[in-house]
């Protein structure tokens, strides 16, 4: 059984570890010390969000970060699951699902009114994971901007 503990600054040398491998996968850019002062920022303000080191038989085997969002047309806080990671080893074995039960949780002790995320097109186990645990594809695109 997975367990969940809230990343202190204690732990942003092994979370950005595993950031890194979590953007290799599809190749993603990360430079780590911009994501250290980041996280440290993040955890300092409970207004952005929450994060959990995912552990099981006292090894951490992962991560997930929750932010907030205030949205007017849900009447208040939403948020995103801005990543979920588990390493490779610990894969296929219910970890993923007992987070996403976690997490749901966790929105309902918030007050939250709705759970975004985002998964790549390719990623059929972490589709099927979410499809089963009540999330559904939005019917809006989701587009960005970025500030060169």
């Amino acid at each position: 059984m997975a367990t969940y503990r809230p990343i202190s600054e204690n732990d942003i040398e092994i979370l950005v570890d595993m950031m890194r491998d979590f953007y290799a996968i599809d190749g993603y850019p990360i430079d780590p010390e911009v994501s250290k002062t980041l996280f440290a920022q993040f955890i300092s303000d409970g207004n952005l969000g929450r994060s959990w080191l995912i552990e099981q038989d006292g090894h951490v085997v992962g991560y997930v970060i929750l932010t907030f969002i205030f949205s007017f047309e849900f009447a208040g806080r939403i948020a995103f699951i801005d990543e979920l990671y588990i390493v490779e080893k610990a894969r296929g074995k219910g970890i993923g699902r007992q987070t996403i039960d976690f997490i749901q949780n966790e929105a309902m002790n918030l007050d939250l009114k709705l759970l975004y995320l985002e998964v790549e097109p390719h990623n059929s186990n972490a589709k099927k994971l979410y499809f089963g645990k009540g999330f559904e594809e939005h019917k809006r695109q989701l587009m960005v901007w970025r500030r060169d």
